[in-house]
């Protein structure tokens, strides 16, 4: 077993999830757990399963925040040191892992990736998504959290296992199922007084066709922006 676990959230990504685990492929690195969450497409049916690549099924759909818990709880169970959570959309470059993983053997607890640090790259991101991003969501998270952050909803990141056993957030709240628990993780992080790291990365989004999001424009960016505006309202643990 490696130190590392890389943990995949898939729901019907049909090629995107073959291409991201061709290119994912350093197991003398990291392990890699894919959990996929009720997908019907039959794209993980002949994936070649190992002892560093793991596939968990959920027999239906629950939510993001959901297998996030689920892969945070199986890194727990096995004993790794952190997780580096990559996009199961192809989105990702596996030349950044190096990134993360020096700024954890580096101290850091929490390593966030930006795409929108000098170095970092974002490409075929649709512009409601640009302005969402790159300044409206940040610039309420910079405000509430009390430190300037550059990307504050990439879910590219590296995060220590003794991070999760802090006892003041609480990840397993039903209201954290959906889009949730990533801004509920990063939020905590800072304000908990975590040593956290932003570091620049590439996130090229793949072809419209394709399915580029499975984030809804209005109903997913609300799932995203909650919890920055429950906690830092207090309206929320």
């Amino acid at each position: 077993m490696n130190k590392y676990l890389i943990g995949i959230n898939v729901f019907n990504e049909g090629p995107k999830i073959k291409r991201v685990l061709e290119k994912f492929i350093r197991f003398d690195l990291y392990d890699i757990l894919i959990l996929d969450d009720g997908s019907t497409d039959g794209a993980l049916d002949n994936v070649p399963l190992s002892q560093s690549l793991i596939l968990i099924r959920n027999a239906a759909k629950m939510g993001a925040g959901y297998t996030t818990r689920q892969i945070i709880h199986f890194a727990q169970e096995k004993g790794y040191d952190a997780i580096i959570f990559v996009s199961g959309n192809d989105k990702d470059d596996p030349g950044d892992v190096a990134k993360l993983i020096s700024a954890i053997e580096g101290g850091y607890d929490f390593v966030q990736g930006s795409r929108f640090l000098p170095a970092g790259a974002y490409g075929n991101m649709p512009l409601y998504r640009v302005i969402s991003t790159k300044f409206i969501h940040p610039l309420l998270f910079s405000f509430f959290t009390g430190r300037h952050i550059t990307d504050s909803t990439n879910g590219f990141r590296a995060i220590r296992m003794s991070f999760f056993k802090d006892e003041r957030m609480d990840i397993n709240q039903s209201w954290l199922d959906q889009y949730e628990l990533e801004p509920y993780l990063f939020f905590y992080a800072l304000k908990l007084g975590y040593k956290v790291m932003e570091v620049p990365v590439r996130k090229i989004y793949p072809p419209r066709h394709e399915g580029y999001t499975k984030i809804k424009p209005f109903s997913g960016w609300w799932s995203l922006l909650r919890p920055v505006l429950y906690l830092g309202l207090r309206i929320h643990q």
